[in-house]
């Protein structure tokens, strides 16, 4: 299995970051989560924390080395990650529950399958084109499905933002599966939060990421939002990756504008973890409760990791 990876996030215009994102991955399997904390409820950036922290959990745990039932696995997944940030409201006895919206995709043996609840949003692209992306579960959308609001309403309507599924809610969240997905090398899986994708639109989404590397794209296509969001704009994040292949064999060839970043898990054992996300902190319940997350030590590993990549991808990249 060979990808290149990209991840970066900015805060935008806000006061805190709410967004995460990160990728897990064993000999066989590649999992890409991003999740982006609600603003309008109390302590979102844990409840995004939280939902990161379960599902890779919950992959490290059965990725033997690829997940048997991958669609049953997202939806168990997300009901877990659900399930944790209302423990954590108790224990913390905090008057409302932290919300997050959420975005996963599984990837194994040259198959993807995805699943979301809210608007944070995944890409599937070729050549350019995208071939499908998640539909948000915002209102607006239920009304351009109806036939009550055009679909050029989209990015204006004022109910763009009120969303109905999340986790953390009082009530289950709807976990929407997508259809399996044959890959491609060359294929693009671009997760973003909607500083992202509300600013530049699909159709700039995808012309960036189909003339450079993801190591250059998603810094630019985020700066780029950054600046028209101006000092209101909201935090903006993106995860992509560009698929080469389960085996060598499948691998795309290296082009002159050079593939940065490139992970391979070829030689990899079979229980063998790699993640950029860190485990879920069990609960006891009998000890005190105690805040298992500290915001500091968060923003520090997502530099580090950030630093990581940016790193690998300067001594990968050839000099223009």
């Amino acid at each position: 299995m060979q990808f290149s990876v990209y991840q970066e996030s900015h805060i935008g215009g806000r006061k805190v970051n709410q967004d995460r994102m990160g990728y897990s991955f064993t000999r066989d399997a590649l999992l890409l989560v991003l999740a982006d904390g609600m603003g309008g409820h109390l302590r979102g950036e844990v409840a995004a924390t939280l939902a990161m922290q379960t599902i890779s959990t919950l992959f490290q745990q059965q990725a033997t080395p690829y997940v048997k039932k991958p669609e049953r696995f997202l939806e168990e997944a997300f009901m877990a990650a659900h399930q944790e940030i209302h423990r954590y409201k108790a224990l913390h006895n905090l008057p409302e529950t932290p919300r997050t919206t959420v975005v996963a995709c599984l990837i194994q043996h040259n198959v993807a399958v995805w699943a979301h609840c809210g608007d944070s949003r995944l890409y599937w692209m070729r050549g350019g084109q995208v071939l499908a992306r998640t539909r948000d579960h915002s209102h607006v959308e239920n009304l351009i499905a109806k036939g009550l609001v055009p679909a050029a309403e989209r990015a204006t309507h004022p109910d763009r933002n009120k969303l109905y599924n999340c986790l953390g809610a009082t009530s289950l969240p709807k976990v929407e599966l997508s259809r399996r997905a044959s890959m491609l090398p060359g294929d693009v899986m671009l997760l973003c939060s909607d500083g992202l994708w509300s600013v530049l639109g699909d159709a700039a989404l995808a012309q960036r990421l189909a003339t450079q590397t993801v190591v250059r794209a998603v810094p630019d296509m985020l700066q780029a939002a950054v600046a028209i969001g101006g000092p209101s704009g909201d935090n903006a994040t993106a995860l992509a990756i560009m698929w080469q292949g389960s085996s060598v064999a499948d691998a795309a060839p290296t082009t002159a504008a050079g593939m940065s970043s490139i992970i391979s898990t070829e030689m990899l054992p079979e229980d063998q973890v790699n993640t950029t996300i860190s485990r879920a902190v069990q609960h006891d319940a009998g000890a005190a409760p105690a805040d298992a997350f500290d915001d500091d030590e968060i923003e520090r590993a997502i530099a580090e990791i950030r630093g990581a990549i940016e790193k690998s991808s300067q001594l990968l990249t050839p000099k223009d």
